[in-house]
């Protein structure tokens, strides 16, 4: 086989064989046939290029604050749930004097857009738990599906602290005084 020269990129002088040509036609004739298949499919389906461009137009998305900020508002809304448990991130924003209302929240959104919940309370001492956690988790997915129309996939509550009544507002009096 005689290998002959071309002028390759930028202009240098590069050698060639005769099989290097060979291939570079058999990449071309796969790349004509496909795209030949390309254009006759969408030719078959005109339809789904339009409904492409139909649902590239307009988008509903929801930043995972405000989800956990509905979640959040909806598991203080169940009875014997006397608070939410931060992290460390919460604690310093409270010493600022942030009020965060999507403490003891977090979300993750599933590739299927389900959504789930992770949530961390301080529950009423004497209440029973497994009825809190029923109640907590109908709240939720009534007030996330009819505020967002997401489906639930989940929802874990973790009772970080049970304390009285009592107990937890002159907790907050407290706090609240130290803060002045």
């Amino acid at each position: 086989m005689a290998d002959e020269k071309k002028q390759g990129l930028f202009g240098i002088e590069v050698a060639f064989s005769e099989a290097d040509d060979e291939a570079e036609r058999e990449l071309q004739l796969m790349e004509q046939d496909m795209n030949e298949a390309d254009e006759s499919a969408l030719e078959d389906e005109p339809e789904f290029e339009e409904d492409l461009e139909d649902d590239s137009e307009d988008s509903l998305t929801y930043s995972n604050g405000v989800i956990e900020k509905i979640v959040a508002m909806a598991t203080r809304e169940v009875p014997h749930v006397l608070g939410m448990k931060g992290n460390l991130m919460h604690l310093v924003q409270e010493t600022f004097g942030a009020e965060n209302l999507t403490k003891g929240v977090t979300v993750e959104v599933t590739d299927d857009n389900r959504v789930i919940v992770n949530i961390s309370v301080i529950i009423e001492y004497g209440c029973y738990a497994p009825a809190i956690f029923e109640d907590v988790k109908e709240r939720v997915t009534e007030r996330l599906t009819a505020m967002t129309g997401l489906e639930v996939a989940g929802i874990n509550l973790r009772i970080e602290d049970v304390v009285t009544r009592e107990e937890y507002e002159a907790s907050k009096k407290r706090h609240a005084e130290d803060d002045e």
